[in-house]
């Protein structure tokens, strides 16, 4: 044999015993190597593992119970993707005993969602300043598993370390566009599960436009007998009865996510106005519109009936909807006079306030008088953006270019629109919020969202290709600091994630940007 062969052979007896790429980790299993999306504040490993019991317990104090039993709830759902076995739940009024121990600690956080994740060789613990705190420490244990169980893991074999966390920016948002495309309960439920798993914590739900109004108002019933029977192309609409929005507040809540509920005005309404002929200057209902173009409709905002109807709207959608925010569009009002348009926001402004909600725009409506507290979604125009400022809003940075879902990846891409030009998963990460418009800083910025527009998407498994991966993006934008983030080194993470996407059935797009694992 020659000396060729003999270190071929060698080479090759080194590679066997290389330490196996497994779960998401790349240089052996240690926790600083674990695939987390979005990226934690602060890893430190240590030198050994907690071998996960398959029947694991749970250990709280006994006053902390009620606070913490949603999350209880959730962890046994995600312990179903894991094992078929259950998991067991103990409290104590003094010392904590089980294999994950669970505790509020309010006086060692002073930020919100804040967490530590602790990983000994005998035990787990997740302490936090609050139950969200708590609910997102237990998504990075579970993210762990899910990447073990993923790549054909069947001993949950947890490197040990210390993971210690807080988010970035308070609102970490994604929105989904019900009115152009309706999507059922169990739809938006299965979209807040997936966005759960990466920290998101708002849901924006676009709940009235055009071609659609899928809310139920009960002083109001023709919204949804006419305005919610159609949708974009034509088809049979559809929408949610009160029910049933109580029922999504409440789902996403146990995952400590906040509904943001939209009723855009005064365009993108015609569904209200074919619904009511009295919200119509001339008194005439418009014909139902299933197309797709904007800037068309306006409500009459010189008649009373107007502020009466809206009245109605916000305030019953304001007392089933426990979050602060109250979203009231102001985007794309080409049809309403520029004076008008000031007149009218100013006015459903005060609405807003006195039903105690916190008044959300499209940056558009910067014009009118926003006060203080008000936030300014900026999506176009970086002087609305500033303007807004101006007056002591806060801005949720939405910029279409880099954060909206419904564009394409590519030109091949099937579903989406590119007005706003194309948006490949690395254009989607490679941004730094407080860097986008020259005069906003971090102190200005409320949070992110990505918003997904839903003409050319109509079922779940078309929102997940266009929402998927440049959703975790976004979640890292909103979680992790930008000077902890790099797309070279988060894009071999994220490729880690596509065995969680199959095992969870999520469709997504493989970007060639990525080497997927």
């Amino acid at each position: 044999m020659n000396q060729f062969n003999y270190f071929f052979l060698a080479c090759m007896s080194i590679l066997v015993f290389l330490p196996s790429n497994s779960y998401g980790q790349s240089k052996g299993n240690i926790l600083d190597n674990v695939a987390f999306i979005p990226k934690p504040q602060k890893v430190n490993s240590s030198d050994g593992f907690h071998m996960l019991n398959d029947k694991p317990s749970v250990a709280l104090l006994q006053p902390q119970e009620e606070a913490l039993m949603p999350i209880f709830r959730i962890m046994g759902t995600h312990w179903k993707t894991i094992s078929k076995n259950r998991i067991s739940i103990q409290s104590s009024d003094t010392e904590l005993q089980g294999d994950i121990r669970i505790s509020i600690e309010e006086s060692k956080y002073d930020k919100a969602e804040s967490y530590k994740l602790e990983i000994e060789e005998d035990f787990i613990s997740i302490t936090a300043g609050d139950a969200a705190g708590v609910f997102r420490g237990w998504q990075t244990l579970y993210q762990i598993m899910l990447l073990q169980k993923a790549n054909g893991e069947t001993n949950y074999k947890i490197p040990t370390g210390t993971i210690e966390d807080s988010p970035q920016y308070k609102y970490r948002g994604a929105m989904l566009d019900v009115a152009r495309h309706f999507f059922s309960v169990d739809e938006v439920k299965r979209y807040i599960d997936q966005i759960a798993l990466y920290k998101i914590n708002f849901l924006h739900l676009h709940l009235t436009d055009d071609q659609g109004w899928r809310i139920e108002i009960t002083s109001w019933p023709n919204l949804t007998k006419i305005g919610g029977s159609k949708e974009v192309g034509g088809g049979d609409g559809s929408f949610f009865t009160q029910l049933d929005y109580k029922e999504l507040v409440r789902y996403a809540a146990d995952r400590f996510i906040t509904i943001v509920p939209e009723i855009d005005m005064p365009g993108h309404t015609n569904a209200a106005l074919a619904s009511y002929p009295e919200l119509n200057c001339e008194g005439k209902a418009p014909e139902l519109y299933t197309g797709m173009e904007v800037g068309f409709s306006s409500l009459c905002v010189d008649k009373d009936v107007t502020y009466k109807f809206l009245e109605d709207v916000i305030r019953e959608i304001s007392e089933m909807t426990p979050g602060p925010y109250f979203h009231i569009g102001g985007d794309e009002s080409d049809a309403t006079q520029p004076e008008d348009y000031i007149v009218f926001v100013d006015k459903v402004l005060e609405i807003v306030k006195k039903n105690n909600k916190i008044p959300i725009g499209w940056d558009d409506y910067s014009t009118a008088s926003i006060e203080k507290n008000s936030i300014a979604q900026h999506w176009s125009k970086k002087e609305n953006a500033i303007a807004a400022k101006k007056k002591g809003a806060k801005i949720l940075m939405s910029p279409a270019s880099r954060a909206y879902l419904d564009m394409k990846y590519d030109e091949k891409t099937k579903l989406g629109l590119k007005w706003a030009g194309l948006i490949e998963v690395d254009h989607a990460y490679d941004w730094n919020p407080d860097k986008f418009i020259d005069g906003i800083s971090d102190d200005d910025i409320l949070g992110v969202e990505a918003p997904l527009w839903s003409e050319t998407v109509t079922n779940s498994d078309e929102v997940e290709y266009m929402a998927f991966p440049r959703i975790l993006g976004y979640a890292e934008i909103g979680w992790t600091e930008a000077k902890q983030r790099n797309w070279d080194e988060y894009k071999k993470r994220l490729a880690k994630h596509a065995p969680i996407f199959n095992l969870l059935e999520i469709n997504f797009y493989k970007s060639s940007k990525v080497k997927w694992k």
